[in-house]
């Protein structure tokens, strides 16, 4: 099964997928990890392609996503989880990261990315503030049986 797991930067995404990766296995990969697969990124891009498309009958992956573009490459049988928090956390959380200063020109592209994947379709929604990840994974173990 192909799970991608989507969203903004420190939406979290990287904990739901490693709630995932642990209730029902598999491999995951972030944003252009799928790069490595060839010296070339069009060739790399058909390897991946053909990699997920492998993953829906078969080994679980977990892709992590936080670009738009990225969406393409998800085959259509694809478990989509859209993960969101609010901007407030967002800012936090990515000041966090940068060891507690957030420069206004990275507030202001935070903002600006706030909700871009809202319009785009999904099968779960994940609230990566107030949802409990191993709750949540419970139900996806359930649908990887």
């Amino acid at each position: 099964m192909v799970f991608g797991v989507i969203g903004e930067n420190c939406s979290g995404k990287s904990t739901l997928a490693e709630a995932i990766q642990s209730a029902v296995g598999g491999e995951i990969i972030t944003g252009k990890d799928y790069l490595r697969l060839a010296k070339s990124a069009s060739e790399a891009v058909l390897l991946f392609k053909k990699k997920l498309e492998g993953a829906i009958y078969g080994e679980n992956i977990i892709y992590v996503i936080s670009e738009v573009e990225h969406l393409s490459l998800l085959p259509r049988e694809a478990v989509r989880i859209l993960v969101s928090a609010d901007i407030d956390t967002i800012k936090e959380r990515f000041k966090a990261r940068m060891r507690g200063n957030l420069p206004a020109p990275v507030a202001m592209m935070l903002e600006k990315k706030h909700g871009i994947f809202d319009g785009y379709p999904y099968d779960y929604r994940f609230d990566g503030v107030h949802t409990d990840a191993a709750a949540f994974c419970k139900e996806l173990e359930k649908m990887s049986e």
